[in-house]
């Protein structure tokens, strides 16, 4: 017997945990000989005829499919042909998008035979010894399923100790250029409404010695990124503390460990840590969701802003961790204006990545039970995104929908960082500068058209021209994106928008290059190479004004002269590396 698990992943960078996690454990707790457990995966951005093609040619006995928002529509576009060119496979659901309504589901989906509801490891595994040793469905927690006509449920099936479950990778070759995802505990003790995690706030946690050994693994494979799935990794701070120092003494220079957690939770003994760690061994993702008291309280959230900012703010300055903090936009006592404070508010904490994201109301969550009574309506499709609430109109949904289009362009890109400091400083609010942006690019229809990153700085310097804010200089403004410009990369070809006073003269820079060929005062690591090569490999820029200060938010009217290193980047962002050679380049 074959039961073949099918994943829908939403990129092909991510994986789906749930599908390894079901069958690891159900190898461990010993499958009958004649039984396999096969995994696909696939994308959502790959054919649906050619996915059905693939689970048709691998005639497979029974079939599982792993259910979220992103995938859900795709999984019933399948399932309703499966049911057609492979009408005796039983065909089973699982995942948070078939377990919180499942009578629901089998009542609209003919051809699915039953729903594992739940966390699923245990029932998986019984599942099996049901079509390989004759169990009966009936004498298995955690399943609703249909028997002739009637739709029968098992019950709910008890949470069990986690750390029973096999660690899910013996190798990683099928893990190549893809994010792997780590779990050390399941379960959240807080109840914010609009979360499927509230629902279970036992929270359990895997054996701490276990959890040091799988993280040696990744270690010793030198994977370039582990993302923790833990709803909030910190909820219990001494393990916290215990896992960060064992990765910062055990750190291999290369991975990347990320973390979803509640900043205002955090100790003195993990700043303390954190102030160890090599910048870039670890990402924090931080839920602010909203700053409106009104609004914290009716989703039940109670973490204080004041305490957030501080604990964001003192691991900034650190410049080791990056940080991505996240908003919603829809929830309840939440208008345009509210929102706009809540923005300014975090948008000042200077996270990393400032995530605008959009309230999807998930069944089985606590604001689906209360959506009508909050006013809020949301799209009937997957992922159920609101559409209007009683605070906020369709209309300014859209427009929050355009503001977060340039932030992710602008701001989350990391590629404009000292030109958007600048232009802060001429904007009385973060906000009005990014609703203004985002007014100016769907004016023009920028919105539904890719950019290359050269056009993206066009843009802003098309809108800065069209709309000059009061006390614009364009001298600065064009130096600060030339700076960004060249931060990146050493362009093939000159800017459009470059000062030509901005080359350094040809004997000048040759001087130079001839020194430090010689010296190797700034670019450390290129001994081989000779003072022409120098002069390809990196680039000298010169600035009417000191666009170093700019990213500090000050404005400072020296002229400065600049080398950027592109081999020895900065190892937090990225960017080349940066010299100030003006006393040298005269």
């Amino acid at each position: 017997m074959r039961f073949l698990l099918v994943a829908l992943n939403s990129k092909y960078i991510h994986s789906n945990p749930a599908v390894y996690s079901l069958r690891a454990y159900a190898k461990a707790a010993g499958l009958p000989e004649n039984c396999q457990v096969e995994l696909a995966e696939y994308t959502i951005n790959e054919l649906v005829e050619h996915i059905l093609q693939q689970i048709y040619e691998a005639q497979p006995d029974v079939i599982g499919f792993s259910c979220y928002i992103w995938n859900i529509t795709y999984i019933r576009q399948l399932v309703a042909d499966l049911q057609h060119i492979l009408p005796h496979v039983p065909i089973w659901l699982g995942g948070p998008e078939a377990s919180y309504h499942a009578e629901e589901l089998l009542e609209e989906m003919a051809g699915v035979t039953g729903i594992m509801v739940g966390e699923g490891e245990r029932t998986f595994s019984m599942l099996l010894s049901h079509y390989c040793e004759g169990r009966l469905l009936s004498q298995i927690p955690g399943l609703v399923y249909r028997q002739q006509d009637v739709i029968c449920n098992t019950g709910e099936r008890c949470p069990f100790d986690i750390s029973e479950i096999p660690f899910l990778y013996t190798g990683l070759s099928e893990f190549s250029n893809r994010i792997v995802y780590y779990e050390s505990s399941r379960g959240c003790p807080y109840r914010c409404s609009y979360c499927l995690s509230s629902i279970d706030r036992r929270v359990r946690f895997r054996f701490m010695e276990q959890v040091k050994e799988e993280l040696d693994f990744f270690l010793e494979q030198r994977v370039a990124q582990v993302k923790f799935i833990d709803r909030t990794f910190n909820a219990d701070p001494r393990r916290s503390l215990e896992i960060w120092q064992y990765l910062t003494e055990h750190d291999n220079g290369i991975t990347n460990f990320h973390f979803e957690i509640s900043a205002d939770l955090l100790t003195e003994a993990e700043f303390a840590v954190f102030g160890q760690m090599r910048p870039g061994l670890i990402q924090l993702e931080i839920g602010v969701q909203t700053t409106n008291p009104d609004t914290m309280k009716a989703i039940r959230r109670h973490a204080p802003f004041a305490k957030i900012a501080k604990a964001v703010t003192r691991i900034r300055q650190m410049k080791r961790i990056h940080q991505h903090l996240d908003l919603i936009a829809g929830l309840p006592y939440e208008d345009y204006e509210s929102f706009g404070r809540s923005f300014d508010d975090v948008y000042r904490l200077h996270p990393d990545q400032l995530q605008l994201g959009f309230l999807k109301v998930l069944k089985g969550s606590d604001m689906y039970e209360k959506a009508e009574s909050y006013g809020i309506v949301c799209s009937e499709r997957p992922p159920y995104e609101v559409l209007f609430t009683t605070w906020l109109p369709y209309e300014k949904l859209l427009q929050l929908k355009g503001i977060e289009d340039v932030v992710e362009t602008y701001y989350n890109s990391g590629q404009f960082k000292t030109t958007i400091a600048y232009l802060e400083i001429l904007y009385p609010r973060p906000f009005l500068l990014y609703e203004q942006l985002a007014a100016f690019c769907r004016q023009d229809g920028a919105h539904r058209m890719a950019h290359s990153r050269m056009q993206q700085y066009e843009r802003l310097l098309a809108f800065v021209t069209e709309q000059a804010p009061k006390g614009l200089d364009r001298t600065i403004f064009a130096s600060a994106l030339v700076h960004d410009c060249y931060l990146r990369e050493n362009c093939k070809s000159r800017p459009s928008f470059a000062r030509e006073e901005g080359l350094v003269d040809k004997d000048t820079a040759r001087n130079f290059y001839q020194q430090e060929a010689v010296a190797h005062q700034y670019l450390n690591g290129y001994e081989e190479y000779t003072s022409k090569q120098l002069a390809n490999m990196t680039h000298l820029e010169q600035y009417p004004v000191d666009v170093l200060q700019l990213q500090a938010g000050t404005v400072c009217r020296k002229p400065v002269t600049l080398l950027y290193d592109y081999r020895n980047r900065e190892p937090f962002h990225h960017d080349g590396r940066v010299w100030n050679v003006t006393s040298l380049v005269k």
